[in-house]
């Protein structure tokens, strides 16, 4: 009778916890791990990732005028330039190169709860912090860096990370830039050994509607390889006047027609971008002004 007793009132207990916390037997944060070495693949946009992207070649994007001036103005000469060379890309747009991703937790060694999730990109060798135990995002006039400052929180099973303070850097290494009053959102969302990364640019400077992208990445196991990115400014240009940076004035850049040149299925001002082009309703266009094209041309 005494141990009757005392099962009754362990299930009562029992009960009272399963009814406090909403019948749900999880942890209050549906975590997942992330940690571990991870390598790139490319599914997505391979040409713009690996060979790179053409000049002149905007479709896609959801650029302003001013970007789009801005990148008609560029000359990729000016990568030649010592304190360009080794410049490092913005985290919006380091996980689409050819990087290896380190990822790991850290804890409060007292409590062990998570207070930070840390990512190692291969590529320039960077260090990212996404802090994870609610402290504030600084003001605005704080110091802005290339990986920018992030917090993150769990989403279901979705690691969401939002970040301030990027200086300026890559939308398309073709001179379209975001400036440095762009934030990122990402979401981290892992499937066994893939991971997924999904990046949403707001940049109210160069971008007129969010520009959202994803990348894949693998879990490696077994690789030992070179986690460093030895990098080392030189002359490359011979002769350059101190103070000369490369540049074309507006309508004078002789090789904006080369893309169109190589692409005659992509009309010219498909090619200039805008958020118009982004969406599969703008193939319809594309076919009108082929069709419009081609009748002028048996005129």
């Amino acid at each position: 009778m005494i141990l009757s007793y005392f099962s009754r009132v362990a299930s009562t207990a029992a009960m009272a916890i399963l009814l406090a916390g909403g019948f749900s037997i999880r942890p209050v944060y549906a975590q997942v791990d992330l940690s571990g070495n991870w390598g790139a693949m490319f599914d997505e946009d391979f040409p713009e990732r690996i060979p790179g992207p053409e000049l002149g070649d905007y479709l896609g994007l959801p650029i302003t005028d001013a970007n789009r001036l801005r990148a008609d103005s560029w000359s990729s000469s000016r990568i030649t330039m010592p304190e360009q060379q080794c410049r490092v890309h913005v985290s919006p747009y380091i996980y689409r190169g050819p990087t290896n991703l380190r990822i790991w937790e850290e804890k409060d060694p007292e409590t062990q709860a998570l207070v930070a999730i840390h990512n190692y990109s291969q590529t320039y060798e960077q260090n990212r912090t996404i802090w994870m135990d609610g402290r504030p995002h600084p003001p605005d006039y704080a110091l802005h860096t290339w990986m920018g400052f992030s917090t993150g929180k769990w989403e279901g099973d979705v690691l969401t990370v939002y970040t301030t303070h990027i200086k300026t850097g890559w939308v398309r290494r073709n001179g379209l830039v975001e400036d440095d009053r762009a934030t990122l959102t990402e979401h981290f969302i892992r499937h066994g050994d893939i991971l997924t990364h999904v990046s949403i640019v707001s940049d109210p400077g160069y971008l007129s509607e969010p520009l959202i992208k994803s990348q894949d990445f693998q879990l490696n196991l077994y690789y030992n390889g070179n986690w460093l990115y030895p990098c080392e400014a030189v002359d490359e240009v011979v002769g350059r006047k101190e103070g000369e940076v490369p540049n074309y004035l507006p309508g004078k850049n002789p090789f904006l027609t080369e893309y169109e040149k190589n692409h005659p299925m992509v009309p010219y001002d498909a090619a200039r971008g805008g958020a118009e082009t982004m969406y599969p309703e703008y193939r319809k266009k594309i076919k009108a002004m082929m069709a419009a094209q081609a009748a002028a041309e048996k005129k």
